[in-house]
């Protein structure tokens, strides 16, 4: 008999709580099936199975809060059972042969148990929207969605409480009751209520905080999009040719944000107590939107990343975001953080601190507009940037030098590659 066990959180994560059992006891598993969901201030962690088994029993079940390494299941490795979470009492006839040759038999029908009308059997795969687990069926109760109507992120589609969180209907359904009927019909006045995820009151807790604890100011600027669009427009096809992924603005503002990081040292820094820790690393957060939540994954190191280096970490980063696959080492040590507002369509905004961290830049929607150059008004792609920073350390002088610098950087990206 071999134990199941939560794994080991980080020193920032105190627990978690299990969010989804994908079993039942007494059912087989294969090698690295998953077997549950827990979900911890940052990221969702899913446990697998050590070794092909049976889950004997299930000790921690759905909304438990769990610590590290606490014993959350028993696992019998090599032993056989139920391979359906449905009661299979009943029917202990052996199954026939299958004759190859043969072509596929019809659906079959089961008599029901209290011998009414027939039960059609169906395919367990096309089951897994009705075989939903006790934390889904609790959020349908509470908000009066049927999982049904709604898309599953979950292994063969299965509807996950995290779906049921920011339910994503299906193209042919509407929002309905466990009776089927729709929750707001037209003309009536609906409403629903769900439960925030922890990853949700973290994200709330951690922004309230910043607001509160910090003496956050933001300043603003400018950048005229137009060179780096057309440096974009003439290699976008070769880079892509080149490294396998395609030319974004992401990289270029990664690459200028760290070279004027290494001008400033004081917007690289954090503030630990009265102490000024000043960071001789370039670990930059990308803040990315998640059916979950607002996530900021790291870049690591990227003074020491190539362009294409940075597009292609954040296409990776990004897709284990949407997924929700990204471990806790890659939401954590950041020194600096970007966030792009502009892909939503925000023409501007004022950029919330990422604690400990003493600023965060914000890039927004890029739109023509008319500017005066050299005496004469030109129609220019132009972006606002907004840098958020703690003024207990960082001076507005600072502040807007490292703006600036940013600012001309990115409108003449060769100062880059010549570094000046």
């Amino acid at each position: 008999m071999a134990e199941i066990k939560a794994p080991v959180f980080p020193e920032s994560v105190a627990d978690g709580t299990i969010v989804e059992w994908h079993v039942t006891e007494g059912q087989q598993v294969n090698r690295d099936d998953i077997l549950a969901e827990i979900e911890t201030d940052k990221v969702v962690l899913e446990v697998v199975a050590p070794d092909d088994g049976v889950v004997t029993k299930i000790v921690k079940q759905v909304d438990d809060t769990v610590e590290s390494d606490d014993l959350i299941a028993e696992f019998e490795a090599g032993a056989s059972g139920s391979t359906d979470s449905e009661d299979s009492s009943g029917d202990d006839a052996e199954a026939p042969a299958v004759n190859p040759d043969q072509p596929a038999a019809p659906v079959q029908k089961k008599q029901a148990a209290d011998g009414g009308e027939p039960v059609q059997a169906t395919d367990k795969k096309e089951d897994a929207h009705k075989d939903q687990s006790p934390a889904v069926r609790k959020a349908a109760k509470e908000s009066g969605v049927d999982p049904k109507n709604v898309e599953g992120s979950g292994r063969d589609g299965r509807v996950t409480k995290s779906d049921m969180a920011s339910p994503k209907l299906k193209a042919d359904s509407s929002i309905k009751n466990d009776k089927g009927t729709p929750v707001a019909e037209s003309g009536e006045r609906s409403e629903k209520r769900v439960p925030m995820t922890r990853l949700r009151k973290r994200v709330a807790e951690r922004l309230l905080s910043a607001t509160q604890e910090t003496a956050m100011l933001t300043t603003f600027n400018e950048v005229n999009m137009k060179p780096l669009m057309n440096m974009r427009t003439k290699y976008k096809d070769q880079f892509e040719k080149r490294h396998g992924v395609r030319l974004g603005f992401m990289s270029l503002f990664v690459k200028a944000a760290t070279e004027a990081l290494k001008r400033f040292p004081a917007v690289n820094a954090s503030l630990d107590g009265d102490d000024i820790v000043y960071h001789g690393f370039y670990d930059i957060g990308v803040a990315v939107s998640s059916d979950r939540g607002l996530v900021v994954p790291v870049l690591r190191d990227t003074d020491q990343m190539s362009m294409a280096d940075v597009e292609s970490k954040i296409r990776e980063l990004g897709g284990k975001a949407q997924e929700g696959k990204l471990g806790l080492d890659e939401l954590t040590g950041g020194t600096f953080t970007i966030s792009n507002g502009g892909v939503f369509g925000s023409l501007m905004s004022t950029p919330i601190l990422n604690p400990p961290q003493t600023a965060i830049l914000g890039m927004h929607a890029i739109n023509e507009r008319p500017m005066a150059v050299d005496g004469k008004v030109e129609i220019l792609p132009m972006m606002y940037l907004a840098l958020s920073y703690d003024h207990r350390m960082i001076d507005g002088k600072e502040a807007v030098q490292f703006l600036v610098t940013l600012k001309d950087l990115v409108e003449d990206p060769t100062m880059l590659l010549l570094d000046l």
